[in-house]
């Protein structure tokens, strides 16, 4: 059986799915293929940045994500000290929100399918064959049958392990910082609260200091989205089992947030940093999560992996024939290059054991966290734009720059022809 399309989307997660809804949009043909049946789960916080909000904007979305539920930005605590940073004024505006993947997957879906996008549920990408470089097929195994797709463009949004762009060459590189985390549902009655909460003195059972944090994201339908998550390294990895951390600091939090038992309880690692290589091809692009499009100082993105969506579906339509396989990964790292390698460099410091300990206290308390934590609350929230000219802006491109030209031979959507 052979079917064509002008785009095979391989993927329906926020990233595909959004693909999907700007190609349809654009008035291609296009065929969104997942291995899962949906409404299904994903390991996710679930929180919504202004970013990402203002990229459902994009898709005509954000009013109903926002509808029922809208948080005001972070409450970050620990090491004896707290601070509340509200969302900035800026370009993403200040609403933030926050929406289990079951429910926020599922809208986009169905948005992409009523805007005139094909869906095929429980289909897996299995093979490909090429005609010198570029897709000729893929070989899609949906309701028992091996459907032969020819496809003018492919991009691929399946995730972190992306298990179809490993068959195209993806390469994830372990030596960057990467992100282990785990997540559970707990019924609360603050699950209104209108703040995002996060423990950055995350503690063991043993009351060792984790490289990571705590966090609680209130979801406004009684119940709350409960995790923790540390960074890691091939070199110094994070040697502690998520999911007893998770439990762990559940048990510190339940009085405080009248936590009901942790329910839903599935944990991930995830790539950060555009740390993988070989994410294009002549007709063929890897966005999002399979492309590391992952903030690694908070393990956001999905406001990165919307706005690569669009940015795939603009740069096909300006494509024609040209070969696509250095022009990807040139925009990636136009967009994302400076910020994701000084946030890689920043996380990586996490990982020394002593270096937490030693700088936590002084972000945290006194007139130093009133300054310093609102403009790292900005940094984890994706808040800063080019347009931005305020001098934390300027001195996060400014010290961008300075990481960029010392690390110009670090892996960041690397490209092999």
């Amino acid at each position: 059986m052979v079917c064509d399309a002008d785009v095979l989307v391989v993927g329906a997660g926020p990233a595909g799915a959004a693909a999907a809804i700007h190609a349809a949009d654009a008035g291609l043909d296009v065929l969104l293929v997942d291995t899962a049946t949906f409404p299904r789960d994903k390991t996710c916080g679930d929180g919504l940045t202004p970013r990402a909000i203002h990229q459902l904007g994009r898709l005509g979305l954000a009013d109903e994500v926002t509808r029922d539920y809208h948080n005001k930005g972070l409450k970050l605590r620990g090491f004896g000290g707290s601070v509340t940073a509200p969302w900035p004024e800026g370009h993403y505006g200040t609403l933030g929100s926050a929406m289990p993947r079951t429910e926020f997957d599922h809208l986009l879906v169905r948005t992409a399918v009523a805007r005139g996008a094909t869906l095929w549920e429980g289909a897996t990408a299995t093979a490909v064959r090429r005609e010198g470089r570029r897709i000729g097929e893929v070989t899609v195994r949906h309701g028992g049958i091996e459907k032969q797709v020819r496809a003018r463009w492919v991009l691929v949004a399946d995730g972190v392990r992306s298990t179809f762009g490993k068959l195209l060459g993806r390469e994830w590189h372990r030596g960057e910082v990467y992100g282990i985390a785990a997540r559970s549902y707990c019924t609360s009655p603050m699950s209104t609260e209108p703040w995002i909460h996060s423990d950055v003195e995350l503690l063991d059972a043993d009351g060792v200091v984790q490289p990571g944090y705590g966090w609680i994201f209130p979801l406004g339908d009684g119940r709350v989205n409960l995790g923790a998550g540390a960074l890691s390294t091939d070199t110094r990895p994070a040697r502690v089992n998520t999911k007893r951390l998770l439990s762990h600091y559940a048990a510190q939090k339940r009085t405080e947030w009248q936590l009901g038992p942790e329910q839903d309880v599935t944990s991930a690692m995830l790539p950060m940093g555009g740390a993988v290589s070989n994410v294009a091809g002549p007709n063929w692009l890897l966005i999002g999560d399979s492309a590391a499009l992952v903030n690694p100082l908070n393990g956001e993105g999905i406001d990165y992996g919307m706005e690569s969506a669009e940015m795939a579906v603009d740069l096909l339509l300006d494509a024609g024939r040209r070969d696509l396989t250095l022009v990807w990964p040139h925009l990636l790292r136009g967009a994302y290059g400076e910020a994701f390698l000084l946030a890689r460099t920043a996380a990586r410091l996490l990982t020394y054991p002593r270096f937490l300990p030693v700088v936590g206290p002084l972000g945290l308390r006194g007139p130093v966290g009133a300054v310093v934590m609102p403009a790292a609350a900005r940094l984890m929230g994706n808040l800063i734009t080019d347009e931005d000219r305020d001098l934390v802006a300027r001195l996060w491109r400014l010290s961008g720059g300075v990481v960029s030209r010392a690390r110009r031979d670090t892996p960041l959507w690397s490209s092999t022809v």
